[in-house]
């Protein structure tokens, strides 16, 4: 545990820089009118197109989106998360409003184009907003700032169902306008409000950035070092990431965790059609789950600071193992679906700050291939988790939520042998010891 007084939420909110607060904000607006991968299904089969032909553009839109987190990481590598930001935003605003164009008979293969297109470009912002999330928040308050950004991300996609509700009583074509709008407002936020300069230099110190907040060395920077060391090639980078056993571990767990966490929006409401509960059941789970999650998050972030980080992960994964666990017993009371969404919710808010920031904490030669690689899997998974949960539940029944349960406890421990830390009384590595736990001016903001 780290000596250094416990992180406080307003201590936390006090100390963000305004362009990480300009960038949480573009973050919300985005999502709010993130309408595509939701409703696009619904929407084609409204206008006409087969089920079949609907699932197509989803599994297009998924397969740009994986590619699109690889594609962000390179260009914020090579011209900033500034300019990154407002190219896949400004690509991405045509072309989600032409989807409505394109809906028609006949049009097939353009509406696949642009839908794989609007998912590569949609989602290459989110390397370039972690990387400027971590190079302009101060060290001490790192995984906080991360837990921030989850929750502009929830908060958005809470709301997005309802705004999408009232827009569709008006005309469904609307839903993919007001999408492209929020993606061209958040380029021009960018343009306006985001430093020009964040990225640290090459050889500069990128690491510490759960590491100071731990009081402990990142042992995972060790292999991030070398490439920084050798070349800031991107084959290189890649090729030291496949030779880092660790970070290999943790990437497995995001895998993992992501496939067993994505059933809760698959299966449960199938499991809950089964068991006869009704509609609007499965809505006032969502709703719960929603509520806990954007209230209590940053407080139970700021409170969990003073343990290890690796305590923070496994300890989030058997929690949410539990609640998955629980879904099992849904067929007998909705309480039991209750308890178990709430579980998993409480794991994720434990768990899932750590998870996202650690990338992170690798030197900035290499942390925006990182932080890419690891949206990439957790995309990858996503897009795996319908064919593999459905497949799996309608086999095993109850059954699937115990493997559900057992799955996430072994994403665990595959995080906890991935982000943990050598004990030592050191600094992190390339830290200053005079100035260690103050919080540290980046990219001209403080």
């Amino acid at each position: 545990m780290t000596e250094e007084a416990p992180v406080r939420v307003f201590d936390a909110l006090k100390a963000t820089p305004a362009p990480v607060r300009y960038l949480l904000g573009g973050v919300l607006v985005n999502q709010l009118g993130a309408f595509v991968q939701t409703f696009l299904v619904l929407y084609l089969t409204y206008r006409g197109a087969s089920v079949s032909a609907a699932g197509l553009a989803l599994v297009a839109y998924s397969i740009g989106s994986i590619f699109g987190t690889m594609l962000g990481a390179e260009i914020t590598h090579r011209s900033g998360p500034r300019t990154t930001i407002m190219v896949a935003m400004a690509a991405s605003a045509p072309l989600v409003a032409s989807i409505s164009w394109l809906s028609g008979p006949g049009m097939l293969w353009p509406l696949l184009a642009v839908v794989g297109l609007a998912g590569l470009f949609t989602q290459a912002y989110r390397p370039a907003a972690a990387v400027l999330l971590s190079d302009l928040m101060p060290d001490r308050y790192q995984v906080m700032a991360f837990s921030m950004m989850r929750i502009a991300l929830n908060i958005g996609a809470a709301l997005a169902p309802l705004i999408a509700a009232v827009v569709i009583l008006v005309d469904w074509d609307l839903l993919f306008w007001i999408d492209g709008a929020t993606a061209l407002v958040y380029a021009l936020l960018a343009f306006a409000l985001l430093p020009k300069k964040a990225v640290e230099p090459a050889g500069a110190a990128g690491e510490g950035a759960d590491g100071a907040a731990d009081g402990t060395a990142d042992e995972d920077a060790t292999a991030a070092d070398q490439a920084e060391a050798e070349t800031a090639d991107g084959r290189s980078a890649y090729a030291t990431m496949l030779r880092d056993r660790k970070y290999l571990l943790y990437l497995g767990a995001i895998l993992l965790g992501s496939l067993t966490y994505a059933q809760g929006h698959i299966v449960l409401p199938l499991e809950l059609a089964e068991d006869h509960y009704p509609t609007g059941f499965y809505s006032t789970v969502l709703t719960v789950s929603s509520v806990v999650l954007i209230t209590c998050e940053l407080k139970i972030t700021a409170y969990l600071s003073r343990l290890p980080k690796h305590v923070r992960v496994i300890s989030g994964h058997l929690v949410e193992a539990v609640g998955l666990a629980v879904y099992a017993l849904s067929p007998r009371s909705g309480a039991f679906t209750i308890t178990g969404a709430v579980l998993v919710v409480c794991g994720i808010m434990i768990a899932a700050p750590s998870m996202f920031a650690h990338p992170a904490t690798f030197p900035a030669a290499v942390k925006a291939r990182y932080i890419g690689t690891m949206q990439a899997v957790g995309g990858a998974a996503s897009a795996l988790a319908p064919l593999f949960g459905v497949y799996l539940w309608t086999r095993l029944g109850g059954g699937f939520w115990l493997l559900c349960g057992i799955v996430t406890a072994v994403a665990g421990l595959f995080a906890l042998a991935g982000v943990r830390q050598p004990p030592g009384p050191g600094p992190a590595k390339g830290a200053d010891p005079r100035t260690e736990g103050e919080p540290e001016v980046v990219g001209g903001t403080s």
